[in-house]
């Protein structure tokens, strides 16, 4: 002791002062001849500074922290935790410990243990890192960085596994990026689904550690996503042999030598889209259907530069192909549907839909019907070459077809719809007609003709010249509609929907006449009075004449009503006080949007019918006040109120 303190045996004193100044021997006390206590003042200022004993000088060390280590070390540490709250724990420390932690890999979890229970715990622990893949996480925007995928990425690898992933948009200042998918690799082996939209900070080496870690990836949806191209996807085809839906939009890098490795690698694939890609033409096309032929059975092209090539390679190909969507494809012409169809190899397609393709022409769509025997829900949309006599070719050769929508197609006539009524066969069972402006209200005197029996579902959409005439002899013709949706036909009055109501023989189940303007209760009398013991769905949306004589007379007939729409309709308190004193209604959603004449004293009635309404629509209703809108909210909890 006396050699640390620099002083020898000879010169320590015992029991007396070893201090030449008296005051500070003042700071001792004296327990006897061998002991001094030190006390200090009570008040003193705390100074930092090193120690001075004798002459030397001592400094105090740093206390010595577990964040000094490097991460090789760390690394080490953390790979032989056991999965579960350990590792969840230590992810909460600090970032640096999170990724860390994020990039550990099944195969380097550490299993070596002395304990023969250890060692079964470790082995449970590693068979379980990652899991099964039974859950599902998306981020957008702001929270889609790669500190959250990193968290993701550890906190679901022990509880059940990330077997869903969507990022959608991306953080602006952090944004995801290979780092973050890095982390889902290693720690989420069991991802089966990955969903990319609009993260142009990921590039390839991204979509290549998902390929190296995620190699049970069955679903891959990438759009908008520029940096990734051909590199990432051949890296996908060669280490996900599951794959089995890709969906590819606006990824300009993505060519033709992608595709090939998909139809080459993939023996799986089942659902291809691709869309806006500028890269991809006729070889991509090629390549993809002629290794991949035997088990894809729903491919969709939108917006591609493909030729008439790529529609033969389709029906060559196609063998197993059942739903088929090609649009704005501006380089295919009507030998290209022609091709197709007669390539002999869609005899399984049993949904087409078109869209904006010069090539469909009465020629083209004619050899698209005979060439596809079993073909039973087409949609041709904005086919600005078809013409009455094509579309009637179509419905004589398709002996399949039971749902046909035509939708801007501006040269069919009335010809033409009710050539498709006379010649559909017996099995058309919905019939679609949107926004076709060749439609003329004309006055027709038709042959006795066999009537359509089995159509079921009718829908007239915005077809300003579609009046009291056509729906006339559409009445006569179809005898056993039960679903009509006849919206924004204001040629339509009282006159011209009566027949076809009248018609009906096996009871309407759902009707839609939502900006039908001109029509009136009686409308609405007859139907409830005809069909009020089948109808389930009414829409009267925008129907100004409607008043409570209709309200009135659905409380009295209608005991399946569960939907009904008033909105902007001259209903009034009265009305609803009918509504709610109905003996057998069981609304379940009710809408009065736009029904100023409403007010709060519908309140009582409003809350009686809540004992079955699941949903309540009073928007823009402007003579009901807030106290009473709060005072809904609160008794009927159940219900979902707009107001």
């Amino acid at each position: 002791m006396s050699q640390v303190f620099g002083f020898s045996g000879d010169n320590f004193c015992h029991g007396g002062s070893i201090y030449t100044n008296p005051k500070e021997a003042s700071f001792f006390q004296s327990l006897g001849h061998q002991a001094d206590v030190y006390y200090p003042p009570q008040k003193r200022s705390r100074i930092s500074v090193p120690f001075v004993f004798d002459g030397e000088w001592f400094e105090q060390k740093q206390k010595t922290s577990i964040e000094s280590l490097p991460d090789e070390c760390l690394f080490e540490i953390f790979r032989r935790l056991p999965v579960g709250e350990e590792r969840s724990a230590c992810a909460c420390v600090s970032k640096r410990w999170l990724m860390l932690l994020s990039n550990i890999c099944k195969s380097e979890i550490c299993n070596k243990s002395t304990n023969s229970d250890d060692k079964n715990k470790m082995e449970v622990d590693s068979e379980e890192f990652g899991g099964e893949g039974y859950l599902s996480r998306s981020l957008e925007g702001k929270k889609a960085t790669d500190v959250r995928l990193a968290a993701i990425a550890v906190g679901t690898a022990s509880r059940g596994g990330l077997g869903k992933l969507s990022i959608r948009g991306t953080n602006s200042v952090r944004g995801v990026t290979t780092l973050g998918l890095k982390a889902v690799a290693s720690g989420c082996p069991s991802l089966k689904a990955l969903s990319l939209w609009n993260v142009s900070s990921v590039g390839d080496e991204g979509i290549i550690e998902i390929a190296n870690g995620c190699q049970q990836l069955e679903k891959l949806d990438l759009c908008k996503c520029p940096s990734i191209s051909d590199k990432a996807l051949i890296a996908v085809a060669k280490k996900c042999p599951n794959l089995t839906e890709l969906s590819l939009e606006s990824c300009p890098s993505i060519c033709n030598e992608g595709l090939q490795a998909i139809g080459k690698f993939c023996p799986n694939l089942k659902s291809i889209s691709i869309k806006d890609c500028a890269g991809v033409g006729d070889q991509g096309i090629a390549g993809l259907f002629s290794s991949a032929s035997l088990v894809l059975t729903k491919v969709k092209l939108q917006a591609l530069t493909v030729s008439d090539l790529s529609l033969a390679v389709i029906g060559h190909y196609g063998k197993s192909v059942t739903d088929l969507v090609l649009n704005f494809l501006p380089n295919v012409s009507e030998r290209g549907f022609w091709v197709m169809a007669n390539a002999n190899g869609l005899h399984k397609l049993k949904s087409l839909t078109i869209a904006s393709c010069r090539g469909v022409t009465d020629v083209g769509l004619a050899a698209v019907g005979k060439g596809c025997p079993n073909l039973k829900s087409v949609h041709l949309n904005k086919c600005a070459f078809l013409s009455d006599n094509g579309l009637i070719s179509f419905t004589k050769a398709a002996i399949s077809l039971e749902s046909l929508q035509l939708e801007e197609c501006h040269r069919i006539t009335q010809f033409g719809f009710f050539g498709v009524l006379f010649n559909c066969g017996a099995k058309l069972k919905a019939l679609s007609l949107v926004s076709c402006y060749g439609i003329k209200d004309l006055d027709l005197e038709l042959s006795p003709v066999a009537p359509c029996e089995s159509l079921r579902s009718l829908t007239i959409c915005n077809c300003p010249g579609f009046g009291n005439a056509t729906l006339s002899v559409l009445g006569k013709l179809c005898p056993q509609l039960q679903q009509v949706e006849l919206t924004g036909l204001k040629g339509v009055t009282d006159a011209g929907l009566l027949p076809l109501l009248e018609s009906s023989e096996v009871g309407l189940v759902k009707v839609n006449l939502n900006g039908c303007i001109n029509l009136t209760d009686k409308v609405v009398s007859s139907l409830v009075n005809l069909h009020g013991w089948t109808l389930e769905v009414l829409n009267l949306e925008g129907c100004k004449n409607i008043s409570n004589a209709s309200m009135v007379a659905i409380a009295e007939h209608c005991q399946l009503l569960c939907d009904l729409d008033v909105s902007m309709c001259t209903i009034s308190d009265a009305g609803m006080a009918a509504l709610a004193h109905a003996k057998q209604l069981n609304l379940q959603i009710l809408s009065l949007s736009g029904c100023t004449l409403i007010t709060d004293r519908s309140l009582p009635a409003l809350r009686k019918l809540g004992h079955t309404l699941l949903g309540l629509n009073i928007q823009h209703c402007n003579s009901i006040s807030s106290s009473a809108v709060e005072m809904l909210v609160e008794h009927l909890w159940r219900c979902d109120i707009l107001s």
